[in-house]
Formats: C-alpha cells, structure tokens, sequence
C-alpha cells in the first residue's frame, strides 16, 4: 500500500506536460493574417497561452485593433480548422514527463489531464506523443458543455477539476499548472497545487499562489510529497 499522499494527480497540458507554443504560434498567425493583421512573434506566443485558444486569438488582436464580434468568430472558426490540422508538428513534451508519470502510476496515482484545449485536440496531440495511456481522463476546454451564460465550463472554473475528481473515484486530489487559471481553479475545488514555473506562467516566482513550485517535472514527485 503506497503512502504517497494523493490518490489523484490532475495536469494541465499547455506549458506543464507539452511545450506547445509554436504549434498555437502558428495558428493564431494564420489567423491574424487571413484578417488583415500583422503576424506575431512565434515565441511571443508564449505570453499569449492561459486562457484557450479563443483568448489567444483575441489578445493578438486587440493589440493591434478590434474586429466586430462576427469577423472575430469568423477568424476563431478558421483557427481552429488551421490547429486541427497542425497541432502536434512542433508540440513536444516536457523533458521528464514520461518519466514523472511512469513513476506517480508506480505509487498508485491515477492521472488526469484538464486543459483548456478543445478536447479532441488534447486527445490528438497525447496521441501524437504516445501519452494518452497514462491518464483515465482527458478534459478539454469543450467536455462539461456550457454554463446558463453560454461560457464553457473550463478553468478557472473549478468545474473541470471536481470532474476529474469524480471520474477518478474520489479521494485526495492535487493538481499541476503554470498558470492563474489553474490555480484559481484549484482553490475553486479546494485541492492544491503545484505551479510549474518552466512554462508558460503568467506571474513572477513566488506570486503565482501555488501551494509549491518547480522548475522541472523532475522535482514534481518530491514536491508533492511535502505538500
């Protein structure tokens, strides 16, 4: 019987297990240029990542000025045929990640996976990588459907992590990310988390309001130990 202190570990996917900006680069590019704006930088694209692919193309584009709410889904829907085609080209996993699941599946953690990207994408791109054994639940940005607002149930929600918790058995529950909305969704279901600072974190070391942080997936079993 494993001591370890969490039946359930749930990860983000962006910037904690994949490195993905230049593929969400791409994208929103081929969408800003369809609409007239001028490209971004591709590892600027990185600054863009935390809220999904729809808040990504909207920041891109109120930075250079506002489209109309039809010609901005027009450009959203194009985005999204342009990444389902080329989501997984320069996507990569984190140094270690294969490794840091291997070894929390060892001490009889089941693995969750909550992201903000569509679900079919998040399914395509841990396919790609050969990932998605790991995790008995995968949960994008589109899988709990819409509240009464018409807003996808999706971090910072807590929604998305109480889910995971569910479909998991219940029990104790922590959770990894490198942004704002993953902690705040975690202090919305009230589990810890553990803020990776190798990706694409929104706020400087020590301001994230994680319960802990690393600097490497490597460090991510004995930082959840201490927690």
């Amino acid at each position: 019987m494993s001591d370890f202190p969490f039946d359930i570990v749930g990860f983000d996917l962006d910037g904690t297990l994949v490195e993905s900006h230049r593929d969400l680069g791409a994208a929103v590019n081929h969408a800003l240029e369809l609409g007239g704006f001028d490209p971004v930088p591709a590892d600027s694209a990185s600054d863009l990542i935390g809220g999904g692919a729809k808040i990504m193309l909207k920041q891109a584009v109120d930075a250079q000025g506002r489209l109309p709410d039809e010609e901005f889904r027009r450009l959203y829907k194009q985005m999204l045929a342009y990444y389902s085609e080329n989501n997984a080209v320069h996507t990569r996993a984190y140094p270690h990640a294969e490794a840091t699941l291997a070894a929390l599946a060892d001490r009889g953690v089941k693995l969750a996976l909550v992201t903000n990207k569509f679900e079919e994408f998040a399914q395509q791109i841990l396919t790609t990588l050969g990932l998605t054994d790991h995790f008995y639940a995968i949960i994008g940005g589109n899988s709990l459907g819409k509240d009464e607002s018409g807003t996808y149930r999706a971090k910072p929600m807590p929604d998305p992590l109480i889910e995971a918790r569910q479909r998991g058995g219940g029990g104790t529950f922590a959770f990894v990310g490198d942004s704002s909305y993953d902690v705040k969704a975690a202090r919305g279901a009230g589990v810890p988390i553990v803020g990776a600072r190798y990706g694409y974190c929104d706020k400087p070391r020590g301001q994230l309001g994680a319960d802990a942080e690393i600097d490497s997936l490597a460090e991510l079993v004995a930082a959840l130990e201490r927690l």
